[in-house]
């Protein structure tokens, strides 16, 4: 099935919020969603968005966290059907196998400016797993595994370079390690709810596949 190729900035004024699909475009003024904060179409700007039913918001919660990952409907459904397996609170293992995919974890640790670039990276053969190289995006990292480059890219010197000044601007993230001198990173253990997004709601989505 092919991916979704609606614009990023649709997507975002869709779902109502931004979703941080451009990287560092979406922090300024350019944002879209700064200048047209309305649902995208020839009608849009005079289109208040209506009150929804609780089917409604569960519905956009889904389509936003889909949107968020870059994942598609089967792949979402499957990473719903495994949390739902597992033990605990099904809403935070969902979350969880979502930033453990291998191209969230990239973008984590500050290699892209966005989950659509790690994805790329990630598929051009950039990066070895445990010294393995791995080009498949939605692959499960484990905690204790460590990203390196791969020896093709750290012979890049400017593409190495422009990881540099990634990595200065990313914020620290406690469940993830990174050695900015060797370029590498390492998955120390899962996130817990309260380290991930708190503008998601995740107990909508249980309850849409709950009926």
């Amino acid at each position: 099935m092919a991916r979704v190729l609606t614009a990023s900035c649709k997507q975002c004024r869709r779902e109502g919020t931004k979703l941080f699909l451009k990287g560092e475009k979406c922090q300024g003024a350019k944002c879209v969603m700064v200048k047209r904060n309305y649902i995208p179409g020839v009608h849009g700007l005079s289109r208040r968005r209506k009150k929804m039913s609780d089917y409604n918001l569960q519905l956009r919660e889904k389509q936003k966290v889909k949107r968020i990952y870059g994942v598609l409907e089967k792949q979402f459904r499957t990473y719903f059907e495994k949390a739902d397996r597992k033990e605990g609170v099904t809403g935070e293992a969902l979350l969880q196998l979502l930033e453990m995919r291998f191209d969230n974890i990239v973008y984590r640790l500050g290699f892209a400016s966005s989950r659509k670039q790690a994805r790329q990276l990630v598929s051009h053969d950039h990066f070895c797993i445990n010294d393995k190289k791995v080009n498949i995006p939605s692959y499960q990292i484990k905690p204790g595994e460590i990203i390196t480059l791969t020896k093709e890219t750290s012979k890049n010197t400017g593409l190495v370079e422009k990881f540099k000044e990634q990595i200065k601007k990313n914020q620290p993230i406690g469940w993830l390690k990174i050695d900015p001198n060797k370029l590498s990173g390492q998955v120390i253990t899962l996130p817990i709810r309260e380290e991930l997004d708190s503008e998601i709601n995740e107990q909508l989505i249980v309850e849409l596949y709950s009926k």
